[in-house]
């Protein structure tokens, strides 16, 4: 999945944004567990990349609320 650019997340709905949100995590957890485990990951600086959305969809929320 390629990284949202903050633009792009202020266009989608709030909506939108928290379920994209809850799977952006999902799938952060999985990739950790695989991690964790000793298992093989087949894109290394994907939990950065994900780690980094997260950050720039909260980060959109928080401006938008306050």
């Amino acid at each position: 999945m390629p990284s949202l650019k903050a633009k792009e997340i202020r266009k989608l709905t709030e909506a939108e944004r928290e379920k994209k949100l809850q799977e952006l995590r999902t799938e952060l957890s999985n990739q950790r567990a695989i991690s964790a485990s000793g298992g093989a990951v087949e894109n290394t600086g994907k939990i950065k990349s994900l780690r980094k959305t997260i950050a720039r969809i909260r980060t959109v929320i928080r401006e938008e609320s306050g």
